[in-house]
């Protein structure tokens, strides 16, 4: 009897205490505009309130206004002496996407994470400065970490914005998976 309670006992301290889970943290966001007669950037930052909340926030004024024809690509890498591509690089129509955000799952995946954070909750045509104000990387640690196993390092998330065919904007997040 004493063995088996032993045995028990063990066992739940193992499944404990190696039920371990990842923290995605932001550690750097970049945004560049690359035609400045088409888009600005006002504002791009990482605000660090505390130790345990930091947040981005990014304007953008667009210049050349509406716009109907917008595509986006998502590349993921990992810092392996230096930036290597790591599982995704996609690119999709954004306007199609907004009518229909089931029919691409990477893309939803993608639009969840900053969705509620964000005015870029509507189709074409898009006739107004883009915001994405203060999404918090607590929001993206349950959707990468316990869904998604990442191996721990260094990550950089680029999002590059082409409209009408031409590379407008490059918005790069640096992420810290420990």
């Amino acid at each position: 009897m004493k063995l088996n309670l032993s045995v028990a006992f063990l066992m739940i301290s193992i499944y404990f205490f190696t039920e371990v889970y990842s923290l995605v943290e932001f550690t750097n966001v970049q945004c560049e505009s690359l035609d400045k007669d088409f888009a600005l950037v006002e504002y791009c930052y990482l605000k660090s309130v505390n130790r345990s909340y930091k947040y981005v926030s990014i304007k953008v004024n667009l210049l050349k206004r509406p716009i109907n024809k917008v595509k986006v690509n998502f590349a993921l890498y990992q810092r392996l002496n230096g930036y290597k591509p790591f599982l995704y690089n996609i690119t999709f129509d954004a306007c199609r996407f907004l009518k229909s955000p089931k029919s691409n799952p990477v893309a939803l995946y993608f639009y969840n994470f900053y969705k509620e954070y964000s005015n870029m909750n509507h189709t074409c045509p898009y006739d107004h400065d883009i915001v994405l104000d203060k999404l918090p990387y607590h929001s993206i640690n349950n959707k990468v970490t316990k869904t998604l196993p990442f191996p721990e390092g260094s990550y950089m998330f680029e999002v590059n914005w082409m409209a009408y065919g031409i590379p407008r904007a490059v918005t790069k997040f640096y992420l810290s998976l420990s």
